[in-house]
């Protein structure tokens, strides 16, 4: 007799990426079944610890029938816990997936399957993918929430360059993420339900300097978090661990900077690669975590275009493989060039990954949506980069 599923709805009212981030933001394994009444089989959609591994939808397969799904703008979902036995045929990242697959949606590369009305989007927002993406997560722990504060359409929640330790989660509404740049404000993303607005590693130095501006989108209400319960359990973590967020916090720094230049004309990313040669090739088979211990790494996506830098990383980063956090960027998204003088350790993965495993809920669903917000500025840096060279 088959499981009673886990999560069900219509997609009416989630769409299928939203409905991916909720499953993800969870990190949970199981099957997606996507049900349409002008399709006989439904879509299946196979995922383990919160990120899509292979996909099928009639004859198509992987990538290619995830993203086909991605149509089906009615219908219902239905997922169920259990365990998965597809073999890994998709390689990308949870966000990177949502954000391409809404992208060619809105484009008209992928066909619109609906009941009714397919020209166009009636009814409710939740039914539009023209509408940006929105990083959300998962079901809010109460448990952690000390305050809660309004903001209203426009206000200013944090300002870059303030300073500030303390950390939200978003309750109810969406917020812009902004930076500064020499050509006026840049766009960055949107966060919505159950993402979070703050820093975690600066609850392990004690001092933060905001790096963006976010700004409420309509009427937001967002819950404080106790920074003291987090900075508990923060200082029984491991040193590695700590090295780890501090090097994912700073990528995400690196590679907003760098959208950031080329959406203001500037090109000093260019530069990155320069006197630096491949370390790690993307799609390499790298089962190894490093850490560097001196010299400088580049991160850099390979295109038609070339290599297009995407950060540099410096003594106490990290790279290579990270199998429970998908960021967008190597072994399978990204390569690594490195500088002459390199020198690095390594990173007992298995090791973190079970102490990944073991953090509470709310700072273990803070990890995975900082690994969130890299791959989806990177899709961003991306197409800045392409867009400047064009110009």
């Amino acid at each position: 007799m088959p499981r009673h599923p886990d999560l069900s709805g219509s997609l009416s009212f989630l769409n299928l990426g939203e409905v991916l981030q909720l499953v993800g933001g969870g990190s949970a394994t199981g099957t997606l079944r996507i049900h349409h009444e002008r399709v006989a089989e439904p879509g299946t959609i196979w995922i383990e610890q919160g990120n899509p591994v292979d996909a099928r939808n009639g004859s198509l397969s992987g990538l290619d029938a995830l993203f086909s799904l991605f149509g089906w703008t009615e219908g219902r979902f239905e997922f169920t816990r259990e365990e998965v036995h597809a073999e890994r045929v998709i390689r990308k990242g949870r966000m990177e997936i949502i954000l391409d697959g809404l992208r060619l949606l809105d484009e008209g590369k992928i066909p619109k399957l609906s009941a009714a009305a397919p020209e166009g989007c009636e009814g409710p927002p939740a039914r539009c993918p023209e509408a940006p993406a929105v990083i959300k997560g998962p079901l809010v722990d109460y448990a952690l929430v000390v305050d809660e504060e309004s903001f209203y359409d426009g206000d200013e929640i944090v300002r870059e360059g303030s300073h500030g330790n303390w950390i939200w989660v978003i309750l109810e509404g969406t917020a812009q993420v902004v930076k500064q740049t020499p050509a006026g404000p840049f766009r960055l993303l949107k966060v919505g339900d159950g993402a979070f607005i703050g820093s975690l590693s600066s609850l392990l130095t004690g001092e933060n300097v905001r790096s963006t501006t976010i700004v409420a989108v309509g009427n937001i209400q967002l819950g404080m978090l106790d920074s003291q319960l987090l900075i508990t359990e923060l200082s029984g973590i491991s040193n590695d661990f700590k090295i780890l967020v501090k090097s994912l916090e700073r990528r995400l720094r690196q590679v907003t900077e760098i959208a950031a230049q080329a959406y203001a004309g500037g090109d000093g990313y260019r530069d990155l690669l320069r006197d630096k040669k491949i370390a790690v090739r993307q799609g390499q088979k790298e089962e190894r975590l490093f850490v560097i211990r001196e010299g400088e790494a580049v991160i850099a996506r390979s295109t038609p275009e070339g290599h297009l830098p995407l950060g540099r990383l410096e003594k106490g980063d990290v790279f290579g493989n990270l199998p429970f956090l998908t960021l967008g960027h190597e072994p399978f998204e990204a390569a690594i060039f490195s500088s002459a003088d390199l020198k690095l350790g390594t990173l007992d993965v298995a090791s973190l990954e079970a102490e990944f495993r073991g953090l509470s809920p709310t700072l273990r669903n803070l990890t995975v949506h900082l690994s969130a917000c890299i791959s989806a500025t990177t899709l961003l840096t991306l197409h800045q980069i392409r867009h400047a060279r064009a110009a």
